[in-house]
């Protein structure tokens, strides 16, 4: 039995607005059928909609993801899809451990810097 969902159902459950949803079909991400101006969505929008939000989590763009997308639409066997997914995440976690050795550095000449203001107002306040 195929189940459908309406686009509140829909924003319900992924707790986002009717509006990024709408959004994400301008995008491409996402294609309802339509009975009339009525959006119907099916399980595979819906994992779809799972998709673009997990990869938003991770980080990905919306057009890296829908470029994910796409590859699995043309390669149903999903090894050129998980291929490029593969790069993606080496990507991103790169530049994760680039941002964190930045706040990692931050942090540490954040203290540096507060530890010198502290001695600092310490001998204007003992003079």
């Amino acid at each position: 039995m195929t189940y459908f969902y309406s686009i509140a159902e829909m924003a319900k459950e992924f707790e986002i607005t009717t509006r990024t949803i709408r959004f994400y079909e301008d995008k491409g991400l996402v294609v309802p059928n339509r009975s009339g101006q009525r959006r119907i969505y099916t399980a595979r929008d819906r994992v779809r909609l799972r998709l673009i939000m997990r990869g938003k989590r991770l980080g990905f763009s919306l057009d890296e993801i829908l470029e994910i997308f796409d590859l699995y639409d043309s390669d149903p066997t999903e090894v050129s899809q998980l291929k490029h997914f593969l790069g993606k995440i080496n990507q991103r976690k790169k530049q994760l451990e680039r941002q964190h050795q930045d706040i990692v550095d931050t942090l540490s000449e954040l203290s540096r810097i507060e530890a010198q203001c502290t001695d600092l107002l310490n001998e204007k306040e003992n003079i």
